[in-house]
């Protein structure tokens, strides 16, 4: 291999580690430092507030709060139709049990996602289903947060301050080019 593609090589893996690495980890050699953490729907509007950053959010507000009133109507389908099946009372009453209890589970979890991380993946992984059927309920939780903020703006700013901050601090730390200072220790060169 010439020595030309080599470091070609070389280059094209330290861009894609740059890249793939967090959002919040190191600059992609436009700004330096921190970027923050797109939010779905979004992007990094959030940041400055900009960009529609209003517009967004009356979006996500309409748009969740439409398709949790189409979701119930769905539901109350499904409900007419064990209804029509004529399968019981016990049956009919489990069935709006479980949508209830779901619809609140996914609420609590949805909501909680806005203000902190998940702490285990596998717990997460156990909830997806849970959610699924409670689908209204995390729309609503969608809903409700987006009337004060976006859905998630609150922790991701936190973290995105943090970050900022400490990269501040270790900018400031250090001065000039520490391969460029001569240790005290370094004996002097002959000539």
């Amino acid at each position: 291999m010439s020595e030309q593609s080599v470091q070609s090589d070389q280059s094209d893996q330290s861009d894609r580690s740059e890249n793939s690495g967090s959002h919040t980890g190191g600059g992609n050699g436009t700004g330096g430092g921190p970027q923050p953490e797109p939010i779905r729907f979004f992007g990094t509007t959030w940041v400055g507030r900009d960009g529609g950053y209003g517009l967004r959010r009356a979006g996500v507000a309409i748009g969740s709060l439409v398709a949790a009133v189409a979701g119930c109507l769905v539901l109350r389908l499904g409900y007419q139709g064990l209804d029509i099946a004529d399968v019981g009372g016990f049956v009919n009453m489990l069935v709006i049990l479980m949508f209830a209890i779901c619809s609140a589970v996914a609420f609590r979890k949805t909501w909680e996602s806005f203000t902190r991380r998940p702490t285990g993946t596998a717990t997460e992984d156990a909830l997806r289903t849970l959610k699924a059927i409670g689908f209204v309920g995390a729309l609503l939780a969608y809903f409700f947060r987006s009337l004060a903020e976006a859905p998630g703006e609150k922790l991701r700013r936190a973290e995105y301050e943090t970050a900022r901050s400490q990269y501040e601090k270790r900018r400031g730390n250090r001065t000039g080019n520490p391969a460029a200072r001569k240790g005290k220790s370094a004996k002097p060169k002959r000539r």
